[in-house]
């Protein structure tokens, strides 16, 4: 890849299965949750539909994180469990979700070089979703927030939450970027906004974050691995 983007620009980064594994930590406890719940008869991607259509309703009230996963998996056992729900079934199944919170931040092949490496050039704002305190212990043991001009948290990034971004921050549109894995929250929601975007795919990619994506102009950028920011921004 050659250089195709030049001078001082504006990078707004995502963070969860961008610049660290998130994911793969939900679906971990998604596994330990069906091996708890040991239904007679539903198959794993079969209760993974039920906690679906609980975490869209829910992500609207509570947002996002272990902690509201926690009560999303507790819902989903009350509906689905085959036997008396007790406290002790609550407790379990609230700490399978909180066992992600003491995970360790894994930082993605190249992360750390590529920041270091764009961050002198280049403006970077740290922008992701969900809870607060969790979402900002990571950016700390990450070690990566003094690389970063600015560092938002938002309930739900969507092109009204870019505008704010780009208005607040005192942004020129033409030269701001949004660098992501994920089609709805991050490339989608940008390109409406106005502004440009690179995808950088994940495979572990959360199924509630997957999406077309819709806008193939000069602004949409793919590159296939993190470390590919730093010849696009060259």
């Amino acid at each position: 890849m050659n250089p195709q983007i030049s001078g001082p620009q504006h990078l707004i980064i995502d963070a969860d299965d961008t610049l660290w594994e998130n994911n793969i930590y939900f679906e971990e406890a998604f596994d330990k949750f069906c091996e708890y719940l040991n239904h007679s008869s539903l198959t794993p991607p079969e209760i993974r539909s039920v906690l679906d259509e609980i975490e869209i309703g829910n992500s609207r009230i509570h947002g996002y994180g272990a902690v509201n996963f926690g009560r999303n998996l507790s819902q989903c056992y009350l509906r689905l469990a085959e036997r008396a729900v007790d406290e002790h079934d609550l407790r379990r199944i609230s700490a399978i979700a909180h066992e992600i919170l003491s995970r360790e931040v894994e930082l993605l092949e190249g992360v750390a070089e590529t920041l270091a490496c764009l961050a002198p050039r280049h403006e970077l704002t740290l922008f992701t979703k969900g809870d607060p305190a969790e979402q900002n212990r990571k950016i700390d043991v990450s070690g990566l927030r003094p690389l970063f001009a600015h560092c938002g948290i938002v309930k739900e990034k969507n092109a009204v939450a870019y505008q704010d971004l780009v208005r607040a921050r005192n942004f020129d549109s033409d030269r701001t970027w949004m660098i992501g894995n994920s089609p709805k929250s991050d490339i989608n929601p940008a390109l409406e906004a106005g502004i440009g975007a690179v995808f950088v795919p994940h495979e572990r990619t959360w199924s509630l974050e997957r999406e077309q994506i819709r806008n193939c102009d000069r602004r949409l950028f793919i590159v296939n691995r993190f470390s590919d920011l730093q010849e696009l921004f060259g």
